[in-house]
């Protein structure tokens, strides 16, 4: 008798669960609820590139035009909210892209490196480069690696690391070791040697993994990292704060530099000083339970100036 009593017990637990479960499939995604808007702040260029590319200009720059209620987080955090808020919506750089979030295609164009490179991925930046002024670095050394490090960046070498590291490298046919004896100054110890990295923090991770490999290669510097967003690219390394503590070597901007920043007291930068390293793509990002698939510019636009309040003014199905 108690066997068949146990028995019943687990078919009433398997039903109970069984039902549990269905109710939940039932319920699915409620269209009803709010959506909660996730963004950057106004220092960021991942911000810039969003708004501009959505045709929100306006936005970058300004919360005031903003839907009311929005939510300022980092890159970080804005990921890892919409791992668990089933209703907000953020974007961020197809480098930091997880299988923990779900990241919309734009205009039917899914999120992929492939299409970065065809041009059909239209929500895209560049990812840029900007160094001190010949004879404003900390020493000759540190002179001597940051040229070296900027030439490493247009080779094989380094397009291979910014591919694995998520961004799209720019075309590239010649390979570190066809070049480095014009850098002899990676043939030294450089183990007591600091060089300063910052800006962009979308740009960090592929930063961080450029100057591991190349301080390998150049006698193993001591590369220092600390991004603190893309307008502190020229300030603090041709601007008012390069002589600060907080005073960088290389700076990273994942957007285009502005005409204002490409000049110091009226006076033009050479063109040596700065560049492209990269291209990369910003992508709308939901939960991972979130139906929707594909946004436009347009429905993007409406979500963030407010126009779009609830999850039923998109998905109609």
């Amino acid at each position: 008798m108690k066997k068949i009593k146990g028995l019943m017990l687990l078919l009433v637990f398997g039903l109970t669960l069984g039902l549990v479960a269905c109710q939940a499939e039932e319920e699915g995604f409620n269209t009803d609820s709010n959506i909660t808007v996730y963004t950057r702040d106004t220092t960021s260029g991942t911000r810039a590139g969003f708004m501009g590319g959505i045709g929100f200009d306006e936005a970058e720059s300004s919360d005031d035009v903003l839907v009311e209620g929005f939510v300022i987080k980092d890159n970080t955090g804005i990921m890892t909210s919409l791992q668990t808020d089933e209703f907000g919506i953020g974007y961020v750089s197809l480098s930091s892209l997880t299988n923990e979030i779900k990241g919309l295609s734009f205009n039917g164009v899914a999120p992929t490196e492939a299409n970065v490179i065809n041009n059909t991925y239209d929500l895209k930046r560049p990812f840029n480069w900007m160094v001190r002024t010949e004879g404003d670095f900390p020493s000759q050394e540190v002179e001597d690696l940051v040229e070296a490090f900027v030439a490493f960046l247009g080779t094989t070498d380094g397009a291979d690391i910014i591919n694995n590291a998520g961004a799209v490298a720019l075309p590239a046919t010649q390979t570190w070791d066809d070049i480095k004896a014009n850098y002899p100054i990676t043939e030294q110890d450089n183990s007591g040697v600091t060089v300063r990295f910052g800006g962009s923090d979308s740009i960090q991770k592929v930063a961080e993994a450029l100057t591991q490999a190349f301080s390998a290669k150049a006698g193993n510097f001591v590369a220092d990292h600390d991004h603190t967003g893309s307008s502190d690219a020229y300030k603090r390394v041709v601007g008012d704060q390069k002589d600060e503590s907080v005073g960088k070597d290389v700076g990273f901007a994942s957007r285009p530099f502005k005409d204002s920043e490409l000049e110091v007291g009226g006076v033009a930068l050479p063109e040596e000083q700065y560049g492209q390293l990269a291209w990369d793509a910003i992508v709308a990002i939901v939960h991972v339970n979130n139906p929707l698939n594909n946004v436009t510019a347009d429905d993007l636009r409406k979500i963030y100036d407010g126009t779009y309040t609830k999850w039923s003014d998109l998905i109609t199905e």
